[in-house]
């Protein structure tokens, strides 16, 4: 979702750092690079022991949400092309699910506001499986959803560590540019079976993305 879907690295990025700002300390100047791999709850444990900070996982994990999600709610933009991707899809009658490190509610609210609920079957979160992507098992347990196999599942990611998590589970995968990400490029089309900057390309290039 964040950098495939939506243009929301450049505020995730940031947040773990507005959110140490807002309890008077001062935060290393490359946190959301820092964190940028890791779940929420991860990330949580990271602020609390690099920081000394008095407060549980889920209180952290709340302040960053409560701040994040009227984000997602109010303006977080679609990457240009994606609903046009979503949309070429569903057309090709192929099932599509979101799986994402991001809080499930997040991806509602952003989805519900930008009108593409309706070409995305299901949302599976980190939640889900208690991991992140450096594990298969987010991505595995939304191909059980659509009951394909991995060598007939397409992953888009823009991150490196999910590509390489997802080739070695078997599936295809299709790395986006993202400026977040742009240290890594190089890398990212090394792994991918295909690399395109954005989902508007995708989507021009499906008939060879339905072929892989």
């Amino acid at each position: 979702m964040d950098g495939v879907l939506l243009d929301s690295m450049p505020l995730w990025n940031r947040a773990p750092a507005l959110y140490i700002e807002s309890l008077g300390k001062t935060p290393e100047e490359n946190l959301g690079t820092v964190m940028f791999s890791m779940t929420m709850e991860e990330g949580c444990r990271y602020l609390i022991d690099t920081y000394e900070l008095d407060l549980t996982v889920p209180e952290i994990m709340q302040g960053i949400v409560d701040n994040m999600l009227c984000r997602y709610e109010q303006d977080i933009p679609l990457k240009e092309g994606a609903e046009e991707l979503l949309r070429f899809l569903k057309e090709k009658d192929l099932p599509v699910t979101v799986a994402t490190t991001s809080k499930k509610v997040m991806a509602e609210a952003a989805f519900a506001r930008l009108g593409i609920s309706k070409y995305i079957d299901h949302i599976f979160t980190s939640d889900d499986v208690g991991c992140g992507k450096e594990q298969p098992d987010l991505f595995l347990m939304a191909a059980g959803f659509m009951k394909t196999k991995p060598q007939e599942t397409l992953i888009f990611e823009d991150a490196l560590h999910a590509v390489l998590t997802a080739r070695k589970a078997g599936f295809k995968t299709v790395g986006i540019y993202d400026a977040a990400s742009w240290a890594k490029q190089a890398e990212l089309k090394k792994f991918c079976d295909i690399y395109v900057m954005s989902p508007k390309e995708a989507a021009h290039r499906g008939h060879h993305l339905v072929s892989l």
